[in-house]
């Protein structure tokens, strides 16, 4: 099976899209684990508060992204 690409334009998006989701969902897992603690209905929690976080998470990083790129460049050189 061959797995059909988006076009390099999306590239950013495509980006934005997994760096929000995985962040969002590992920060979700953390704040619930310390606001209350890891017992019964853990998960059940932590999937109604990555509902919450993906989308913000999501135009955050939109957002953000071309700040960090500037910096990134400003920092390290070029070869």
């Amino acid at each position: 099976m061959r797995l059909h690409k988006l076009a390099s334009r999306f590239t950013s998006l495509v980006f934005a899209f997994f760096m929000a989701g995985i962040m969002a969902f590992l920060m979700s897992m953390v704040i619930v684990g310390a606001n209350s603690g890891l017992q019964h209905g853990y998960l059940l929690r932590v999937l109604h508060a990555y509902i919450l976080a993906m989308p913000i998470a999501f135009i955050c990083v939109l957002i953000v992204r071309p700040v960090v790129v500037r910096l990134v460049h400003q920092l390290v050189e070029s070869d």
